[in-house]
């Protein structure tokens, strides 16, 4: 009961920004009763004969991470009902349009009686929790309960676990130790765990789903993108297509920068270093995307700013007519289509320092030569390997990231050296979805071993 306060008295302190941030961007409105209260109906009755397992992810891009472990899980237990849920509203509509097979629910806030209720409505049998997703009124309850929790793709970045140490000892406990498995990324993450008092017998490497995730691209999503833009199907490293000399009847073909999941102040920076490129390279084409959909308005105003013509793609659903210096991509759930027509990628979050970094194996996997800053923990490892194979480049500052591009720009063999080899990276990275559903699997045998020993009042044999 003690952290219910504790939510309540952080809640009214909070309460003016929030108010201002809902009035502003729209967030926190949408499904408040589900998040305070609960699911309205139940999903599924008490002892229904089909078991439920429940996958939580916070946003977009932790939807699309358990979109293949979702697909497997379901070959594997086709007698299983799914629910999914998100925190964000762009994650729930995300999830309904990849899971419309699902129940999804909105995530509850870590109330005692909202976590109650949305456990009685649910009633899994089983839940997973993408990377780092951990409240503890949540998970005390589920193991109160007897329902295993497993972190997928769980990650530890050197910040978080600095701050989870300097947390008492009881309070690390009480989040982590509810935890029934944690299957975690690499090495390093493990160890960090293990640090912080996790039992090593709890802990299991599987690698990053998102490497198995970004080889599931959809090559035919990106051919619509392309014939939206009016040009030709985009280059692509893994078909080593020549692209013909120029010509005064043959101009060249455009040249697309993508620059993905920005955040503040990464885009006026990339405004900046694509202004400039232009004037040099009048075939050069920008394709903006900024992480978060509230700051599509001020971007856009960016744009304005800098007098670059430009289009938003949610403005335009018919193709265009005419391909303009800047393509603002305010939508939500195509980034991942659009690499695809990236000749080359920036990847955000990597210049400021706070960010720590968003994915840059999804245009790795495609082929696409990337561009990220020095910030980049989130995907340390991701990316270091990815610099140590000559698949990504590494900037030191921002000021390194107009004279990188344009190298880039002048050696169509170097960026198709670069997005082979990020490509082939990828590629021998895979198999952390096998490794992650025999985690699950694991955690389901034992779990129906537990209860048939229960049941007849003996001791359950390790499940292999």
């Amino acid at each position: 009961m003690l952290l219910n306060f504790i939510y309540l008295g952080v809640l009214t302190g909070m309460l003016p920004w929030l108010l201002w941030r809902s009035l502003t961007t729209g967030r926190y409105r949408r499904f408040l009763s589900e998040r305070l209260l609960g699911p309205r109906c139940p999903l599924a009755k008490p002892h229904s004969p089909c078991p439920t397992a429940w996958f939580h992810g916070v946003s977009v891009g932790e939807i699309h991470l358990l979109a293949p472990l979702v697909t497997a899980f379901q070959h594997r237990f086709p007698n299983w009902r799914v629910v999914v849920s998100s925190t964000t509203d762009t994650g729930l509509e995300e999830a309904r349009r990849k899971f419309a097979h699902a129940n999804v629910i909105v995530w509850p806030f870590d109330f005692t009686w909202a976590v109650q209720r949305t456990l009685d409505a649910v009633c899994p049998q089983l839940i997973v929790l993408a990377e780092s997703e951990l409240w503890p009124n949540f998970l005390a309850a589920a193991a109160r309960r007897g329902i295993p929790t497993c972190v997928v793709n769980g990650r530890l970045s050197p910040r978080t676990a600095a701050r989870l140490r300097h947390l008492p000892v009881a309070v690390r406990r009480h989040l982590l130790q509810p935890v029934t498995r944690f299957a975690m990324q690499n090495e390093e993450y493990a160890r960090q765990l293990i640090s912080l008092g996790v039992a090593p017998d709890k802990i299991v490497v599987t690698g990053s789903l998102k490497f198995d995730g970004a080889m599931a691209y959809n090559r035919q999503a990106t051919l619509q993108l392309a014939h939206w833009l009016g040009v030709a199907p985009p280059y692509s490293t893994t078909e080593a297509t020549a692209q013909p000399d120029a010509t005064p009847h043959n101009p060249p073909r455009p040249l697309i920068w993508l620059a993905g999941s920005t955040h503040a102040p990464e885009e006026e920076i990339v405004l900046e270093a694509f202004s400039r490129l232009r004037a040099r390279y009048p075939h050069l084409h920008l394709i903006l995307v900024p992480r978060h959909p509230d700051r599509f308005e001020a971007v856009a105003r960016l744009v304005v700013a800098r007098g670059l013509p430009f289009v938003r793609r949610s403005q335009h659903p018919q193709p265009l007519t005419e391909l303009p210096a800047v393509i603002l991509w305010d939508t939500v759930g195509e980034l991942q289509a659009a690499w695809g027509l990236a000749d080359v990628g920036f990847v955000g979050g990597s210049l400021d320092g706070h960010r720590g970094g968003q994915s840059m194996i999804e245009p790795a996997a495609q082929g696409v030569p990337c561009l990220f800053g020095p910030y980049v923990w989130n995907f340390r490892l991701a990316a270091q390997q990815l610099v140590a194979a000559g698949g990504a480049v590494a900037l030191r500052s921002a000021a390194d990231l107009e004279p990188e591009l344009e190298r880039l720009l002048q050696q169509p063999q170097l960026r198709q050296q670069i997005g082979q080899a990020a490509r082939q990276l990828v590629a021998s990275q895979q198999g952390a979805l096998r490794r992650t559903l025999q985690v699950l699997e694991s955690l389901i045998t034992t779990t129906y071993l537990s209860c048939r020993a229960d049941a007849f009042g003996t001791q359950p044999r390790s499940a292999a």
